[in-house]
């Protein structure tokens, strides 16, 4: 049964906060290693709860416990990664120049140092690794930042049983009061105080365009603005090239139909419009896709109201003038059912009208008929920044449309090349945002250990006594990690 958990109030909120800042002056003067042995903790303790916290996510989420434990496996891989990285410690960027033998110049030495308090916001989609211990809260501790979650309502038992084994973890290796709080909060409200405490530092979401953009506008809106890191969906445009087309069509068809389905199409990255060339080649492939999409079963999506989302937005993208439903299911499908849905339109459509740019998140893709590569091009002028693009292209292809392959490269954080979008690994290579509405700050990845960086600032220590400066930056180099010195990469000492 699931259980019902009390809004935060606004003095519950302000303690929090409040706390979570005189843990900060504590913890951003522990070690890397210290930093590190405190995420393999939690890591510890999220492989102990396993047994007892995956069967309330699966009742809580519908998703089936095969995604379940391998999220929670992605999830205690992230914590040990990212631990790893902030002990080997060159994502600090460590940069030393020293005055050499000119009195006139100053001995300078930079590096990354923790922002403060983190706030983040646990995602809907994704109840372990973009949530309670997610890669926000792995990355913020990392960094050297306490953090403050505030659990998503449709996962809130699943995020309580998280949140205690970080507190255990937080105990067993002698983190500060604070270093880690946990609140819940239906109401608009609650977030909003979260982010408008004046000793929060920087947010962390995961979700809607619309409540990305409200916590963006919010932050900016304080006396002290502060970043917000919002991913915001997407999607994630797919561009078929005409000889990929013709001799792969049916695969590319095959092989985006269980794209478009995986997990009933609640990812970031499902990809929700493809773009081709009209002809008969397009038309064997929309073929292809709508029969195995017709065989796709309709599935429990998460929640009630991501359910009624997608029925809403399928709706007025499939009443939309000039779009052809190419799959549907026939009658009305159970509330909280999401069903395979293939549309197409043309690109003077696509051009004419925004509601074909926007998101429908569920198994739903939209087919793109271009008249040739360059109204194509014209699309991709016309397209939103993603998260991912995809080009489904031979090498003749990429070099016979060149421009087309740069304006497409414009558009996103990641460009796949003949493969799909869903599915993104954890590993220092791999970019996880791309330009607005995907991202609030495309500079930026929210997987990865590259991610840390999101919670820190730049901080020059100019002419320190060299006992001064903190061991990172020290002449010996006593944590033996990879600094710029004078120019060059090195470990070794000065």
């Amino acid at each position: 049964m699931t259980t019902t958990f009390k809004d935060a109030s606004a003095q519950e909120i302000a303690q929090v906060m409040e706390k979570s800042w005189q843990a900060f002056l504590a913890y951003k003067k522990f070690s890397l290693k210290q930093r590190a042995d405190f995420m393999r903790a939690i890591a510890t303790e999220l492989e102990n709860i396993r047994a007892r916290v995956i069967p309330v996510a699966m009742e809580e989420t519908h998703l089936p416990e095969g995604r379940m434990n391998g999220e929670l496996s992605r999830t205690i891989f992230q914590l040990n990664d990212y631990g790893k990285a902030a002990e080997e410690g060159s994502w600090l960027e460590a940069r030393i120049n020293t005055a050499g033998q000119d009195p006139s110049k100053p001995d300078l030495r930079k590096m990354l140092v923790p922002l403060g308090p983190v706030v983040v916001f646990g995602a809907s989609n994704f109840p372990f690794a973009y949530s309670t211990a997610g890669g926000d809260t792995a990355c913020a501790f990392a960094a050297g930042c306490p953090v403050v979650v505030k659990a998503h309502p449709a996962h809130a038992g699943t995020s309580e049983i998280v949140a205690e084994a970080i507190v255990k973890a937080a105990k067993d290796t002698g983190m500060p009061e604070g270093i880690f709080a946990h609140v819940h909060g239906a109401s608009f409200e609650t977030g909003k105080a979260l982010v408008m405490h004046p000793l929060t530092k920087a947010v962390g979401f995961t979700g809607s365009l619309a409540g990305g953009r409200s916590l963006f506008d919010m932050a900016g809106q304080r006396k002290e603005p502060i970043p917000v890191f919002a991913e915001m969906g997407s999607v994630n445009p797919v561009f078929l090239f005409p000889e990929k087309l013709k001799q792969d069509g049916e695969a590319v068809a095959k092989t985006y139909a269980a794209s478009i389905t995986q997990g009933v199409g609640q990812f970031c990255t499902n990809p929700g419009l493809i773009f081709g060339v009209e002809g008969e080649d397009l038309q064997r492939f929309l073929g292809v896709l709508a029969g195995e999409l017709q065989k796709v079963a309709p599935a429990n999506m998460l929640h009630p109201g991501i359910a009624k989302a997608f029925w809403q937005k399928r709706a007025k993208a499939l009443e939309q003038k000039d779009v052809h439903t190419e799959v549907a299911a026939a009658g009305e499908a159970e509330a909280l059912q999401g069903v395979p849905t293939l549309a197409s339109a043309t690109a003077t459509a696509f051009l004419n009208n925004p509601v074909l740019h926007q998101e429908v998140f569920g198994p739903y893709s939209l087919v793109i008929k271009c008249k040739d590569a360059n109204e194509m091009l014209q699309a991709v002028l016309h397209t939103e920044g993603q998260l991912t693009s995809t080009l489904m292209a031979t090498d003749d292809d990429m070099q016979k449309h060149p421009e087309l392959v740069d304006a497409v490269q414009n558009l996103c954080g990641r460009l796949v090349m003949n493969g799909v979008p869903t599915g993104v690994e954890v590993c220092l290579a791999m970019q996880h945002g791309g330009p607005y509405p995907a991202t609030t700050d495309s500079r930026f990845t929210s997987v990865g250990s590259d991610g840390i960086k999101r919670f820190a600032r730049p901080m020059c220590f100019q002419n320190f006594s060299n006992h001064l400066l903190p061991e990172e930056l020290q002449n010996a180099n006593p944590l033996g990690i990879w600094r710029t010195v004078n120019d060059a990469l090195t470990q070794s000492a000065l």
